[in-house]
């Protein structure tokens, strides 16, 4: 299993919308990826909450049975249309995959 995590700081203003609008708009186009390859196990979006500590603004987790189906993921049109859009709006991004 490969588990693969990304984490976005936001810009404050980007594409017309404020910081909380833009990681809002994430959280749906990311949800939206939710069974979008056989191998895609698991995928969760989060927006950092107010009252608890948080670096960054926007955080996916997600599980694939193996790289193969990572990658199938990262290349499927789907996915790849979202690109755009959370490249306009980051300020930061880091991502980890490690498999168990």
């Amino acid at each position: 299993m490969i588990k693969h995590i990304v984490m976005w700081k936001l810009k404050d203003h980007a594409e017309g919308a404020d910081r909380a609008a833009n990681a809002a708009r994430m959280k749906t186009l990311l949800e939206g990826c939710i069974g979008l390859v056989p191998g895609l196990l698991k995928l969760e979006a989060v927006v950092a909450q107010p009252g608890l500590e948080a670096t960054y603004d926007v955080m996916m987790y997600s599980e694939f049975t193996d790289k193969a189906a990572l990658d199938e993921y990262q290349n499927h049109p789907d996915h790849v249309a979202i690109k755009p859009f959370f490249a306009a709006v980051r300020e930061a991004r880091q991502c980890m995959d490690y498999e168990i």
